[in-house]
């Protein structure tokens, strides 16, 4: 009877690393179709994203804006339509932006 004592323990110790296994690999699968949901990070994120990033989104807009009238009064200034550079510099960033 002590021959088969540590072949007994080896084979149960196998089969508790295969439960181990299988119970990680259903886990691993089950957050692959529903992951868990953190809402206080995501809103987090989603504050440090999108409101931090307003200064940078103002200051690229606010140069790009700029060239774009510069660009455009020179060439409305040819066809005496430089009222309408206002207009064009508005239209433009909105849609781009």
């Amino acid at each position: 009877m002590p021959i088969f004592a540590p072949v007994g323990r080896m084979f149960l110790s196998f089969l508790a690393l295969v439960g181990r296994v299988t119970v990680f690999a259903g886990r691993t699968i089950g957050h692959m179709i529903a992951p868990p949901i953190y809402f206080r990070l995501i809103f987090k994120q989603m504050r440090e994203i999108g409101y931090f990033s307003l200064p940078v989104v103002a200051m690229t807009t606010l140069f790009a804006g700029m060239v774009l009238a510069l660009q455009s009064y020179s060439g409305f200034s040819r066809f005496s339509a430089e009222s309408a550079v206002a207009t064009v510099v508005v239209i433009s960033m909105t849609r781009e932006l």
